[in-house]
Order: structure tokens, then sequence, then C-alpha cells
């Protein structure tokens, strides 16, 4: 049974820090690009950031860059998504995504956790 399971969010501050943890079962996680998605309320889905599989190359939108840091520990299945300087706008249900590394399989191999809740305010 495949499941990605976030935790780590909460309320912080302008300005503070918050880690995302996505754990992972049920797949060869090594085989998976994991990326972080955000929704805030009335607003689109939006790719925070991502991480290959292998190499760990790395990708963020410009709202997010300089803050905000993914990582990946494949040897504990888990991916984390470590945010600084927080802003009210980033203010959101944060989602881990894991999708396969090869394309033609991406669509049918393609999981979602169930989102951790993320505001900053003072």
């Amino acid at each position: 049974q495949v499941q990605l399971v976030e935790s780590g969010g909460g309320l912080v501050q302008p300005g503070g820090s918050l880690r995302l943890s996505c754990a992972a079962s049920g797949f060869t996680f090594s085989n998976y690009v994991m990326k972080w998605y955000r929704q805030a309320p009335g607003k689109e889905r939006e790719l925070v950031a991502h991480i290959t599989a292998i190499s760990g190359s790395t990708n963020y939108a410009d709202s997010v860059k300089g803050r905000f840091t993914i990582s990946r520990d494949n040897a504990k299945n888990t991916v984390y998504l470590q945010m600084n300087s927080l802003k009210p706008e980033d203010t959101a249900v944060y989602y881990c995504n894991a999708v396969h590394k090869i394309a033609a399989m991406a669509s049918r191999y393609n999981y979602w956790g169930q989102g951790t809740q993320v505001t900053v305010s003072s």
C-alpha cells in the first residue's frame, strides 16, 4: 500500500522556520522524483520545489528561492522541505508528491500525501 505521510506543519511567526517531512512507503522511493506543492485558500496548487531521484538535483519556485531547501534521504524513504524566513504569503497546505523518474511511467505512478497546514502569522 502506497503512503506518503507529511508532518512538521504548524503555526509560525513571520521570519521563523519550519521543516516539513514526508515519509514514503509502499514503493521504491529511489525511483521517484519528489516534489512539494502548496495550495493557499482560493488559489491553485503550485509547485514549490522538486528533487530528482538519484542525483538529487533541485529546482525551486521563484517565490521560495533562497529561503526553502528540499532534500531527500533515500535510506529513510523521506523527503524534507526546510523553510526559512517564512512570510505570511507562505501560508498554505503543503503536499508531498512522488512521480516515477521514467517519463513514460509518470502518469501511472504518481502519488500524493494528505497535506500539512503551514500558517505564518503574528
